[in-house]
């Protein structure tokens, strides 16, 4: 729990990103200042605050839709707050509404938990200063136009650059496999994680996904990303087989090889980076082609176990370089005045990401089992009584800006136990901290409003920059930006620094109390079982001649196993984590990794040669595994031991077969790689089947 408060974690946000944001907020206050019209420039700056948070990445389309809604949605509270502000009665029902509804949006994903929580702050906040109705719906048309703003700048490059997210996704997934297969390797490598899994998800979602952009141009994309899958194939293919070499001139050659192919890697992700050509990678190639020609001069008898693996080794070494030139060829023209090598075909969105419509996720989660629909009744009820409590006991945040404690709470509250108690802490860490050196700051040093304006530039650039990288960091920055931005209003930087601590800590500590009294506990083993399905329809395709079946597949595997590996972590941060629950997530992931880059081994090898050697013995084989898979997913599922029957037994009979394969052609070659990929399959499943027989399986169920 303790290691969640001090975790750093890698930034997200680029440097270009938080400039444009702050831009955003500053602009329109500086105006303001310089006109003297300080609270129009005030409140668009505030609206520019609240919409900076949507600014993620993703296609234009998408970005706009996701801004513009979120912008509406901010506006239209800010005047219901005001509006309402000054009725109790009638501020509670929209607190009660305004909260539940926010709660119910983080079934929708995290831009829409952001987008539902600033709307809830904005009520909040409007509401304890009542407004006519004029005033109150100006204020939320500033609020509007603020997010407008924000809008407009992110979507800025759009004419000049229609195409810019789509080819720096990619660009960053050639730098990731660059960087790996740049590493040296790791004892454990087959018990980790395939890589760049998320960075490929993030290029499926860009290019075929609902809000993806148009064009003949596209298909260059979805060119270049289907050969990124084909590298990264490859690339784990010869990581595993050069493991199991010894220190000799053949490991030494294959290392050679995988420091041409990243530098080659490097060169490709910086010429889409950059929308230049890949010549300057000619240099790395060459090396390649040199390498390669040392490893295919190596002597490859095949009488040992040594020299069969070597002659697997060129054959995945050969297809590498075939795919490295195929990149280098179409990277030249992954941009927006790129050649139009053919009509595009407008792909459709995978079935296993073809999402219901919002409303239909909405009701699907209207229950008391699901996390969504506990967190939006926690959110809703808490958040009214914090108003109430305020109202009626006195102004814990100090007359006017008595919406501290309620919009902390809001703030804290989240679905899990771990974001609600990390957040909590680090609030209050970071309110203290930051209404403690701001208010030094301002009272000191920065008297000059213009000052001050360039110190709230410089604090909203390393909040958005490093809000993610820790929120306690992030806090300090954001608590003395709005102090600035009360400062402008009028409010003194030192008369309410006390009382908005204290208020910080109570908010805090009501949320976490709340949470404490009816607490969602986090349930691993569904989310293992549902990781472990979709697997078994990945590999149900690797025989199969549908590389799009074989697409949607692996989407929805890395999907999976991305939700699992973020329900590992919430359990991870509970209090009353059990130890033998994530012992047992932990194994279950260290050899579901080690099954899944056996399939990619095998989907490497079959992708490359219309061979099929022993063909219905590896379709037996494979109904097998189909067989164990969903037997270890039930057992996962439903809390029992699992038996895997004869599976080594039925492996070991296939290699015997697949080893008789005539040598000195393409079958035998497949046939070794296929054996070697089946034995490491055969091993993971019997290790995840023994790791159930042994484990407490704990029944999933809230409490």
């Amino acid at each position: 729990m303790l290691s969640n408060l001090t975790q750093l974690k890698p930034r997200d946000v680029p440097l270009r990103v938080a400039l444009r944001n702050v831009v955003g907020m500053v602009l329109p206050l500086g105006v303001g200042l310089a006109t003297g019209h300080t609270s129009i420039g005030l409140g668009i700056a505030s609206g520019a605050l609240n919409t900076m948070f949507l600014d993620q990445p993703g296609p234009y389309r998408l970005r706009m839709q996701r801004m513009l809604l979120g912008s509406l949605g901010a506006g239209m509270s800010a005047f219901v707050g005001g509006l309402l502000g000054a009725h109790t009665l009638a501020m509670t029902l929209a607190a009660l509404i305004c909260g539940v509804a926010a709660g119910m949006l983080v079934a929708l994903g995290p831009n829409a938990g952001r987008a539902g929580l600033t709307c809830v702050i904005l009520l909040i906040v409007m509401g304890s200063q009542p407004l006519d109705l004029r005033t109150a719906a100006s204020a939320g048309a500033l609020i509007f136009i603020g997010g407008l703003l924000q809008t407009l700048l992110a979507l800025a490059a759009w004419p000049l650059q229609r195409y810019r997210p789509e080819r720096l996704a990619i660009a960053r997934v050639f730098r990731e496999l660059a960087t790996i297969t740049h590493r040296p390797l790791a004892p454990n490598r087959l018990e980790c994680a395939p890589p760049v899994t998320q960075g490929l998800l993030d290029i499926e979602l860009l290019l075929n996904g609902a809000h993806r952009a148009r064009g003949a141009e596209m298909e260059r994309f979805r060119v270049l990303a289907r050969i990124v899958e084909r590298i990264r194939l490859e690339l784990l293919a010869l990581a595993d087989l050069t493991s199991t070499l010894p220190e000799d001139d053949a490991r030494r050659t294959l290392l050679r090889l995988r420091e041409y192919a990243s530098r080659t890697l490097n060169g490709v992700g910086e010429a889409l980076e950059h929308a230049t050509s890949a010549e300057a990678t000619s240099g790395a190639i060459e090396g390649y082609d040199a390498a390669l020609t040392a490893l295919e001069s190596l002597d490859r008898d095949t009488a040992t176990a040594r020299q069969r693996t070597l002659t697997v080794a060129l054959v995945r070494a050969q297809s590498l370089g075939g795919q490295l030139r195929a990149a280098i060829r179409n990277a030249a023209f992954a941009g927006a005045h790129g050649e139009r090598a053919a009509e595009a075909q407008e792909a459709s969105l995978p079935a296993p990401l073809r999402p219901a419509s919002p409303i239909a996720t909405l009701r699907a989660n209207v229950h008391l089992q699901s996390v969504a629909f506990r967190h939006a009744l926690r959110l809703g009820v808490c958040v009214c009584l914090a108003i109430v409590g305020e109202r009626l006991y006195g102004h814990v945040g100090g007359g006017s800006h008595a919406y501290w404690v309620p919009m902390t709470v809001a703030i804290v509250l989240k679905p899990d136990f771990a974001g609600t108690f990390t957040f909590g802490l680090l609030r209050v860490a970071g309110t203290l901290l930051g209404l403690v050196l701001t208010s030094i700051l301002l009272h000191y040093a920065f008297d000059d409003p213009w000052t001050r304006l360039a110190l709230l530039a410089l604090l909203g650039i390393g909040f958005r920059m490093l809000a993610t990288v820790n929120y306690g960091i992030g806090v300090t920055m954001l608590t003395g930006l709005i102090v600035i931005l009360l400062a402008f209003y009028g409010t003194p930087p030192g008369e309410t620094m006390a009382a908005r601590a204290v208020a910080t800590v109570v908010g805090s500590a009501f949320a976490l109390l709340a949470y404490a009294l009816w607490p969602t506990w986090e349930h691993l083993q569904p989310a293992l079982a549902t990781m472990i399905e979709a697997y078994r329809v990945y590999f149900s395709t690797l025989l199969a001649d549908d590389a799009d079946m074989r697409r949607d597949a692996r989407v929805a595997a890395r999907t999976a196993r991305t939700n699992a590996q973020a329900s590992l972590d919430r359990l991870r941060g509970e209090p009353r984590s059990n130890p033998t629950a994530v012992a047992l997530g932990e194994g279950v992931f260290a050899n579901a990794n080690r099954l899944v880059r056996a399939g990619m081994a095998l989907e490497a090898v079959l992708q490359d040669s219309a061979e099929r050697p022993e063909r219905d013995g590896v379709l037996a084989f494979a109904q097998r595994v189909d067989a164990a898979l969903g037997n270890i997913a039930d057992g996962l599922r439903h809390a029992h031991s699992v038996d895997i029957g004869g599976l080594r037994g039925d492996e070991r009979a296939l290699a015997k077969t697949l080893a008789a394969v005539p040598p000195d052609n393409t079958a035998h070659t497949v046939a070794i790689a296929t054996a070697d990929a089946c034995d490491r399959i055969a091993d993971a499943l019997d290790a995840l089947a023994h790791l159930l027989d042994r484990t407490t399986v704990v029944p999933a169920h809230d409490a």
